[in-house]
């Protein structure tokens, strides 16, 4: 289970027009600030529906110590401020009306329910100490952000706003576990959400996929949203904190369910639309993003959202493309095998590919994206029009089994140049297979230069949609 940890939070939704009291210390108004537009002690906030509050206990009763909008949208259905807990001498609240955050209803706990056991006695100390260490990791962490900013002023600043103090959370459940890293369900401020926590061996690979999340103008309705990220102070696991996909990856939604032809299409094309965000370089308002090679593009690595949307994850082993003259930045050791062998293009498998060009390794995105749109498609139920709708197989599972290794799949897909079979099924469906056919065929097609674009398989999968199954 997590214990509380530091987050830094992201602004990341739409304006709701909120205003908020304000109050800051100098040295905190720049940054709270970016929440909405400031007038004298009111605040109209940009980003989210909620006031927040911080407040000092000063003889028992709330002093305010920062108060605006809130720096994430998140729930908070009470219309006034109240807290009956507190951490040392501080407390909080999130409330959901104007201004509600400039009074503070502060119904403590009685003595005899804080002294019910030497239990929580304990804890209330250890809280003290927990406190005192969150402040202390705070300054290192704020100064080694400034630091690692001013190291290079090339660069744009981190999309940091500033670093939160959060309450224990319960952890729901553990979602899943990778050789780097494991996810957890986990509620912040009543919203649930993905915890991906990173031991401390692999700090490094924490440190990459952050800095990947927050390149500039990294936000996309193809890619898992990023919350912020922190630390879980009892192991010392470094944490990022995501959306909550609720259907998990694609791995296990096909393994689960069946799609029908529109489904399918909306999930192939936020598949598509995402990868070529992902490859973009972007310019807009002298903001740069730079192109991204995922490097690591499988069925466990794309997750399904409620709406049936989906989102690229998981980029610990993405190559930031920062200019043709600086090498590609990524943390991966022996990068010629590292990701998902079975979705590897042959030239990777075989350690040609050039690690220096940007495109070659989104060349290798692109034979992966192929093995993905026939994964998804073998699980659309009217392609099959009344047949079994065959059970869910990873690319190439039928032919090499469950795990094959590196030698069977450079004999099977390299030198023998073999790729899935589309099912019998859909040929009966002449344009639409011969569409679908193309497309699959463009993406893994053993010439890395032959295959499509990013953009280009995203164009192909838009103008699939305007086709029907007849």
């Amino acid at each position: 289970c997590l214990f509380p940890f530091l987050v830094s939070l992201v602004l990341t939704s739409t304006s709701k027009g909120r205003r908020c009291e304000f109050l800051a210390r100098p040295s905190e108004v720049p940054k709270v600030r970016r929440a909405g537009h400031v007038n004298g002690t009111v605040q109209l906030c940009a980003y989210t529906d909620c006031c927040m509050g911080f407040f000092k206990l000063d003889g028992g009763q709330p002093r305010p110590d920062l108060l605006g909008c809130g720096m994430m949208n998140v729930q908070c259905p009470e219309p006034s401020c109240s807290a009956s807990k507190h951490m040392d001498n501080y407390t909080k609240c999130v409330c959901s009306s104007d201004l509600c955050n400039a009074n503070m209803t502060w119904m403590p706990q009685s003595e005899e329910s804080q002294r019910s056991s030497s239990l929580d006695l304990w804890r209330l100390g250890m809280a003290a100490i927990a406190l005192g260490t969150l402040l202390l990791v705070a300054v290192l962490y704020v100064a080694a952000q400034w630091r690692q900013l001013f190291k290079d002023p090339s660069k744009n600043p981190p999309k940091i706003l500033t670093i939160f103090l959060i309450f224990p959370h319960e952890c729901n459940s553990l979602l899943g576990q990778g050789s780097f890293a494991s996810v957890w369900q986990a509620c912040l401020d009543g919203t649930p959400v993905a915890v991906k926590a990173f031991p401390a061996a692999h700090a490094q690979k924490f440190i990459h996929e952050r800095k990947v999340f927050e390149l500039p103008l990294m936000e996309h309705s193809s890619l898992v949203q990023y919350l912020g990220a922190g630390r879980e102070l009892r192991g010392g696991e470094r944490v990022l904190v995501l959306e909550l996909a609720e259907h998990g990856s694609l791995k296990n939604f096909l393994s689960l369910h069946t799609s029908d032809w529109r489904s399918s299409l909306k999930l192939a094309q936020f598949l598509t639309q995402g990868l070529a965000f992902l490859h973009s370089d972007l310019y807009r308002n002298g903001v740069h993003k730079p192109p991204v090679a995922h490097c690591d593009l499988s069925s466990s690595n794309v997750l399904v959202r409620s709406d049936g949307s989906c989102a690229l994850c998981d980029f610990g082993c993405s190559t930031v493309l920062r200019s043709c003259s600086e090498q590609p930045s990524n943390t991966c050791p022996s990068r010629a095998h590292v990701g998902t062998l079975r979705y590897m293009s042959p030239e990777i498998l075989e350690g040609y590919v050039n690690l220096q060009s940007g495109r070659g390794l989104m060349q290798g995105d692109v034979y992966s994206l192929g093995l993905l749109l026939w994964e998804l498609w073998r699980r659309c139920s009217d392609l099959y029009r009344g047949d079994p709708v065959p059970e869910h197989h990873l690319p190439y599972e039928a032919e090499l089994g469950p795990n094959p290794s590196l030698n069977d799949l450079l004999l099977f897909v390299s030198e023998k140049r073999e790729r899935p079979l589309l099912p019998k099924e859909w040929e009966r469906f002449s344009q639409v297979f011969s569409d679908m056919k193309d497309t699959l065929e463009d993406c893994w097609d053993h010439d890395p230069e032959a295959r499509l674009t990013a953009q280009c398989a995203a164009d192909r999968i838009t103008a699939l949609s305007l086709n029907c199954l007849q």
